[in-house]
């Protein structure tokens, strides 16, 4: 009985850590889709000068990750690479923007 709910206990919490596409199915996007997402998030940023350092090699993680099978660490690591994607364009215009507005006498 102690082993039943020890299982039932690992279960939910297991299932409480995932990720919310990682339990519903029909809101899981394929990892392909994923990647292209977040290389054109990296090539957006990149074409502004924004692009961070390591995106390119965690996006060559998660692109391992889905070789090997270990679809969720993909995900996990694709959906990192879009955001630093996203945040270094964001980064690099309101640099941009604060640049411009300089007053130089």
């Amino acid at each position: 009985m102690g082993r039943i709910r020890l299982c039932a206990a690992l279960a939910i919490g297991l299932t409480a850590a995932l990720p919310a596409w990682a339990t519903d199915a029909t809101n899981q996007p394929s990892f392909d889709q994923l990647r292209s997402e977040a290389v054109a998030a990296l090539n957006k940023a990149a074409d502004v000068r924004g692009e961070w350092r390591d995106s390119r090699d965690i996006l060559k993680d998660a692109e391992q990750a889905a070789a090997a099978g270990d679809l969720t660490k993909a995900m996990e690591l694709a959906t990192i690479a879009k955001r630093q994607g996203e945040l270094g364009y964001a980064q690099a215009m309101e640099q941009r923007k604060a640049a411009q507005s300089t007053d130089i006498r």
